[in-house]
């Protein structure tokens, strides 16, 4: 028989088979040689006293064997022959969709104007080493999206929204490890998501869809208020009644289209900062509580919120040992965001640190209507890119100068690869976020002691949080409520922040599509 057990126990028996099965026997006083099998459902790290603790959830199996059963894909149709959907943007709201669709029977066209994922490595190279940005082919621009090369992180929070669960176990069937259906905090590492994303896409194209890379789409052909095709950078065109625009938050191309095109849209909040980088040991120290990190522990994250004058101030995408990254979309602007590899074994770690924003803080740039919010995070990376000498260079202070407002004669060597240059940033950001962030960064060094430290060097800015965009639809039939057969999806269209989420809203918008056709 198998039964399900809960319990806490100490890293080194969460991490040792003997140990654990000494303890679970203990627990449900039976011999150590009746257990046949333990596997472990959910795992997650319990740091809040000064004995560090591990959280388990295990199946015990007693005088029974255990028979390993991973997910596997479903039994997709083939679709070739089958109606056509336009999906632009091959991140996970696009690849996901495309899935979804052909297991509904409809043939996907995904169109990407990025590189395939091994391509697009060539590109980061150049960024990193020349200073370079291939504004189609970058951190964000690409196969498998901005979360391809910028951490694949799979926690969220919005699962209200659909099936976190079926989402994880899709991605363990393309080839992730199965600790994703098991730790708290899912994570599968820049290192080993391109591998399970361009496994994705040869699925899509054996069952009869297309996925076509360098495919930039400059034009939204519409016909009496509705989908009747898309015009590529090339020239050329694409019919169909049907477009999933997936493109991310970092398509302001597209957004610039639609405005064109006096297509609905609309300025949305969104959050804006820096990242901020310490050394990994430090970060252990403080929240495990500890001189020296145990083997039986990961690199510690943190996660915190404040309130400064009633706007939020919050770590966000925090990467244990990880990196710092370029992830400017054009020439003459400067971004960071971050990554970890899947063994998180780099000496430093990151985070954003964000400011909330609000729709009236937009108002300077309110001529732009509903690309205000676009236009103020754009002036401020371009601001960036000056002051770090029109290069991919990024203005960096050391943390504790940074809250006092002063200039940092030098700076330690930090994980971004182009570069820093010491900076004010001050000079960086409007006053109101400048503030913010100091305040907001003593308010962390109260409540983590240590982290308040000229160790640590801030980077700026953190400006991709989300989509300065909204583009709307109805809550029901996902569709815009201008044009029809026009389902706006995922981070871009501000609907998800994250993989999981951009996956799920990517599936709904498939079901959809098929709802429409269905009853057409």
């Amino acid at each position: 028989m198998s039964q399900e057990l809960q319990l806490q126990v100490k890293p080194k028996v969460a991490a040792t088979e003997a140990l654990l099965k000494r303890e679970v026997a203990f627990k449900l006083k039976v011999g150590f040689d009746e257990i046949r099998h333990i596997e472990i459902l959910k795992r997650s790290i319990d740091a809040r006293q000064k004995a560090v603790k591990i959280n388990l959830k295990v199946a015990v199996y007693i005088h029974e064997d255990f028979e390993q059963k991973l997910p596997e894909l479903p039994d997709y149709p083939n679709v070739v022959n089958k109606e056509e959907v336009l999906i632009v943007g091959a991140g996970p709201a696009g690849l996901f969709a495309a899935l979804k669709l052909i297991e509904k029977g409809l043939k996907p066209i995904v169109l990407e104007r990025g590189k395939d994922v091994r391509a697009r490595r060539r590109d980061l190279a150049a960024i990193n080493k020349f200073h370079l940005v291939d504004e189609d082919s970058n951190y964000c621009f690409g196969e498998g999206g901005a979360g391809t090369y910028s951490d694949g992180k799979l926690y969220t929070r919005s699962k209200k929204r659909g099936d976190v669960n079926a989402v994880l176990k899709l991605l363990v069937a393309f080839g992730a490890t199965k600790n994703i259906l098991i730790d708290a905090h899912p994570h599968i590492g820049t290192n080993k998501l391109p591998k399970i994303i361009a496994s994705m896409r040869e699925t899509i194209i054996a069952q009869g869809g297309e996925v076509r890379f360098e495919a930039k789409v400059t034009d939204i052909l519409i016909k009496n208020q509705a989908i009747s095709g898309v015009q590529l950078k090339d020239g050329t065109t694409i019919n169909a009644q049907k477009l999933i625009l997936a493109t991310g938050h970092s398509a302001r191309d597209i957004f610039e289209l639609l405005y064109a095109k006096n297509i609905l849209i609309e300025a949305k909040p969104f959050a804006l900062g820096v990242r901020v980088e310490h050394p990994q040991s430090l970060i252990d120290s403080i929240q495990y509580k500890c001189d020296i990190r145990s083997e039986y522990l990961p690199p510690a994250p943190y996660s915190i919120v404040k309130q400064v004058k009633n706007r939020g101030v919050y770590s966000f995408c925090m990467c244990p040992g990880g990196i710092i990254a370029p992830c400017a979309t054009s020439p003459g602007e400067v971004v960071t965001n971050g990554w970890s590899p899947s063994k998180r074994d780099q000496p430093t770690s990151n985070s954003g640190i964000a400011v909330e924003l609000k729709i009236q803080d937009f108002g300077n740039y309110n001529q732009r209507g509903p690309l205000a919010a676009m236009e103020f995070q754009k002036q401020i990376e371009q601001k960036a890119w000056r002051l770090a000498g029109e290069t991919q260079k990024v203005p960096a202070q050391k943390l504790v100068d940074f809250t006092q407002g002063k200039l940092s004669s030098h700076i330690p060597k930090t994980s971004y690869q182009p570069g820093t240059t010491s900076t004010e940033l001050s000079e960086v950001f409007p006053e109101f976020i400048y503030k913010t962030l100091q305040n907001g960064f003593k308010q962390f060094g109260k409540s983590m002691r240590g982290y308040l430290t000229n160790e640590a060097v801030v980077h700026a800015p953190e400006s991709r949080t989300s989509s300065p965009v909204r583009i709307p639809r109805d809550a029901k039939t996902l569709e815009h409520p201008q044009i029809k057969g026009l389902y706006p999806c995922g981070e871009g269209a501000g609907y998800a922040g994250g993989i999981i989420s951009a996956a799920i809203d990517g599936e709904k918008c498939a079901e959809q599509c098929k709802t429409s056709i269905s009853n057409s």
